[in-house]
């Protein structure tokens, strides 16, 4: 009995899930693992194969999911994913932001200041971490604000807590991301409905195919000067697997989180806790 009333409080199943960025490392995990819940997931990519290759692995389990090819900063793009979703599998109950990450070319190193980063590249990290996650927010929240309910999940970060040294244009939009779970959160329970809840995972550090050149060298294979500055200041001592942010996820779209809105919950083995020393 205790089983049945833990599995009922955090259910899932029948939902209709889109993960935008679905294709990616940590993305792919969430959606794969929304499937094996009993979710309906959409699996959202600007890469069309990464995204088919995805669903394919959750049809192949026995789950039900649908590719689609999105590009998170079209309006065009998102409102016809959007469509293709609801004629494929009903109307959209969750909507995870996951699109997102940096480049090298706006990344400072001893090879690129600050003062040369170039505008286009700077640009396009932000854009895709913010925009990329407002306008999918303003699309599909909308049938939730018709349906007055949902669920949103924004993936912020732990520069958006503290900016992170060398990623200026990541580190601005993630802290971007966190203002605007806080700022959506209230705008749809005021002027729509309470039922619609927006709330954020923040991942501490996950090697990314994003952030890998900045970890590990790719030379030797071995931790760089940062990755080992990573490893000391996370007080469980390594990164992250793509599977430890499933509980923070499972728990912000179900019932168990009925009351919570308008949080950025940090995953990340107590990196933002520790103060250095």
């Amino acid at each position: 009995m205790a089983n049945d009333y833990i599995a009922k409080m955090f259910d899932v199943s029948g939902k209709v899930a889109v993960v935008t960025g679905g294709g990616g490392i940590l993305c792919s995990v969430m959606a794969e693992a929304l499937a094996r819940a009993g979710a309906r997931v959409a699996v959202l990519d600007l890469r069309e194969d990464a995204a088919a290759a995805v669903a394919d692995k959750i049809r192949a389990g026995g789950g039900q999911a649908v590719p689609v090819a999105v590009d998170v900063l079209k309006r065009e793009s998102i409102e016809a994913a959007c469509e293709q979703v609801e004629q494929a599998l009903g109307p959209v109950d969750v909507l995870v932001n996951g699109a997102g990450g940096n480049k090298k070319e706006a990344t400072t190193s001893p090879d690129l200041s600050f003062f040369e980063l170039p505008e286009s590249a700077v640009r396009w990290v932000f854009d895709l971490n913010c925009l990329g996650t407002i306008m999918p927010s303003q699309i599909f929240g909308r049938a939730m604000a018709g349906r007055k309910c949902g669920n949103v999940i924004n993936i912020s970060s732990m520069s958006a807590f503290h900016p992170l040294t060398k990623v200026l244009g990541y580190s601005a939009a993630k802290a971007a991301i966190s203002n605007f779970t806080e700022w959506l959160a209230v705008h749809m329970a005021q002027d729509y409905a309470a039922e619609i809840r927006v709330n954020a995972i923040a991942p501490g550090f996950f090697l990314t195919a994003q952030n890998r050149f900045l970890l590990v060298d790719e030379k030797t294979g071995r931790p760089t000067e940062r990755g080992r500055s990573i490893i000391a200041a996370t007080p469980q001592g390594r990164y992250g697997d793509p599977e430890e942010l499933l509980g923070a996820m499972f728990w912000l779209i179900s019932d168990a989180a009925s009351f919570v809105t308008g949080t950025v919950i940090p995953v990340d083995g107590g990196f933002n806790a520790f103060s250095g020393v």
